[in-house]
């Protein structure tokens, strides 16, 4: 190929292999360099290593190669989140335009600078005791409404809705779209955390996204985001998807789904499994109450054959007898009663005879009345001609007073 040395003009432009091959001859006299960064992933693809390496200072990432040959002689331990210093030599591929570096050496410096600072948050978190279990809230049985954070027309977004529909039909969803990696994607986040919280039509949230690498998912650990969760009274589902790297988000949750299908799965029943149950229950009812009435049934008929519920004229028969006697007592005490009372009233009727005046007036007395009614009771008042009743034994007379009369006096 023939490197042109002219300069390039609008009438004379390079081709694109010329440039391409430009490029390629000033990055490759770049030569070998030590770099030192975050590897922010970490994937593993026929032996060979691809990943990317993150600045500690600033935002810039380069991705990086490490073929299997050399990945036998590096760390075993090299994972994501490590700080690294790296052997690289950058190479331009002509047929792609990519560019790549590729490792020749890799060695630990220590923790990564994101990995430290995210670690220092969980701590700084759980000792206020937003990870405590108890103060996890309990899901919905069958939330009538879902809040779904997510991005828009994302996988994530689909198998949510799916899974969910599939199991519950008549299920609602709220969804809202947010970006769910980058620089606003933390404040979108916690702004529609705050929106969902606040409609109280909203039973349980959803943040749903399909996983991805480390450094994308830094966004679920922001502490503004991470605080408004723990702050919120519906209960969170996250369903962030990655295993390897739990982001904040998974700690300070209700409940942590491992991936958006498994949220869906859990935050609704399965319509075909609760009506089995129902189906069921009413069976294990049916059984019971069947089996319940059965022996029922067989206990009254095992009281009922017992001789004493067989004939009831035993009762009468056996208590005949007893119940004679206590007639015959009753009666002799009756007699004797009446007998004492008819004494004592002939006592009564005795002594009330012998006080009586009527005895008085047979034994030849006289009860002397003034014409007003009242009883002659002293000489002074018997002055002549004063009309007297008179009420003798056997009736009553008229007489009047003809003279005084000087009290008797007896001989001595």
């Amino acid at each position: 190929m023939t490197i042109v040395d002219a300069p390039s003009t609008v009438d004379e432009p390079w081709a694109v292999s010329v440039l391409s091959t430009k490029i390629k001859g000033w990055i490759d006299r770049l030569g070998s360099v030590w770099v030192e960064g975050e590897i922010t992933q970490w994937g593993l693809s026929g032996g060979n290593v691809y990943g990317k390496l993150k600045d500690l200072a600033v935002d810039a990432t380069v991705g990086f190669t490490v073929w299997s040959s050399v990945r036998a002689k590096l760390p075993d331990d090299l994972k994501q989140g490590d700080r690294v210093v790296a052997l690289v030599k950058p190479n331009y591929w002509v047929k792609g335009g990519t560019l790549t570096m590729q490792v020749f050496e890799m060695r630990h410096v220590g923790l990564g600078d994101l990995l430290e600072r995210l670690e220092r948050l969980r701590q700084l978190l759980k000792a206020e005791g937003l990870f405590d279990l108890d103060r996890k809230k309990p899901l919905p049985f069958l939330p009538h409404c879902i809040g779904l954070i997510t991005g828009k027309d994302s996988d994530a977004e689909k198998d949510v809705l799916r899974n969910a529909q599939l199991r519950w039909p008549a299920v609602d969803f709220r969804v809202v779209h947010t970006a769910v990696q980058g620089e606003r994607a933390s404040a979108e986040v916690t702004a529609a955390l705050m929106r969902l919280d606040a409609d109280p039509e909203v039973d349980v949230i959803i943040v749903a996204r399909g996983g991805g690498d480390f450094q994308n998912l830094l966004v679920f650990s922001d502490e503004t985001l991470v605080r408004t969760a723990a702050a919120c009274v519906t209960p969170i589902i996250s369903a962030i998807g990655h295993e390897a790297d739990r982001p904040l988000l998974d700690d300070v949750a209700d409940l942590r789904a491992s991936t958006p299908t498994d949220a869906a799965k859990r935050v609704v029943p399965d319509v075909a499994e609760e009506l089995s149950r129902v189906q069921q229950a009413r069976a294990t009812i049916r059984r019971r109450m069947t089996t319940m009435v059965s022996t029922e049934i067989d206990r009254l008929e095992q009281l009922r054959s017992r001789p004493v519920l067989a004939g009831a004229a035993w009762l009468v028969d056996s208590r005949a007898e007893e119940l004679g006697r206590y007639v015959g007592r009753g009666a002799e005490l009756m007699d004797f009663m009446i007998e004492r009372s008819e004494g004592r009233v002939l006592e009564l009727r005795s002594q009330l005879r012998a006080l009586s005046p009527q005895r008085t007036l047979d034994r030849g007395y006289s009860i002397a009345q003034l014409p007003d009614g009242s009883v002659l009771r002293s000489e002074k008042d018997a002055k002549a001609g004063t009309a007297l009743l008179l009420t003798l034994a056997d009736g009553k007379i008229d007489a009047t007073i003809t003279g005084s009369s000087a009290p008797a006096r007896a001989d001595r």
